[in-house]
């Protein structure tokens, strides 16, 4: 079956054939003012290095159809498609993916639209030419403001209530993580749909890490709680 997708991808641009995959996941990430023009890229950069990470590229090959559909979104006051529907079966479109989030320059920019975010981040799933087994938005901010648009509950029961599973990676900007509120405040208001998670990563080092777990355990469709995430990060060696 996964050599029969790939075969009907590489005769035809995405655009045109649809295409049967394990998993439609939107990037969804934090361009609003608060990310400053180095946190922007620095975003991006890690993006890149966890979807090439041979632990993160093992799990795309070993799910059901042996491939997942990628797409990077910028959100702010307004929403950019960064790189758009990709294919990644293997290590060499990995790299493709990686090397083309790196040189766009910033298009989504202002204030905080979550709400708009999570709306576009579905209509990006409902537009394209991509059968996936799964759908889901991985969303990543340091904010809960909301100043356009549609309420994030509103967006964000519409959006599940679409079949598609919103997970959340806040951004936390040094302290104490347990006396941090964004986490729940995201659990309560963000997040929806099946196997639905959050997981927290401070700015920084940290932040590569929780991108490149937060991937493998959405690619296998299981949760950080569950002894198999903990199994399948021990068994990748992805960094705790």
């Amino acid at each position: 079956m996964r050599y029969l997708i790939l075969a009907l991808f590489l005769a035809s641009p995405l655009a045109a054939q649809e295409v049967e995959t394990d998993l439609e996941l939107v990037l969804l990430a934090d361009a609003s003012g608060s990310i400053d023009a180095d946190e922007l890229l620095f975003q991006r950069q890690s993006y890149a290095t966890a979807i090439t990470d041979p632990a993160v590229v093992s799990a795309i090959q070993n799910t059901l159809y042996g491939s997942i559909a990628v797409t990077y979104v910028e959100w702010a006051a307004t929403q950019a498609t960064v790189v758009g529907w990709t294919v990644i079966t293997d290590m060499d479109s990995a790299t493709a993916f990686a090397n083309a989030l790196i040189g766009p320059p910033r298009q989504a920019r202002g204030g905080n639209a979550i709400g708009s975010a999570l709306l576009y981040g579905m209509e990006q799933i409902e537009g394209n030419n991509i059968r996936g087994f799964r759908r889901v938005i991985d969303f990543s901010g340091d904010t809960m403001a909301n100043s356009y648009g549609p309420a994030i509950t509103d967006a964000r029961d519409q959006v599940v209530a679409n079949n598609i599973t919103i997970n959340a990676l806040p951004i936390l900007r040094g302290g104490d993580i347990m006396r941090n509120p964004l986490p729940q405040l995201y659990e309560e208001n963000i997040i929806g749909g099946p196997n639905a998670f959050v997981m927290p990563a401070f700015s920084g080092p940290e932040f590569t890490n929780a991108v490149r777990r937060k991937l493998i355990l959405e690619i296998a469709g299981t949760t950080p709680q569950t002894a198999y995430a903990l199994l399948l990060l021990e068994g990748l060696q992805v960094g705790q």
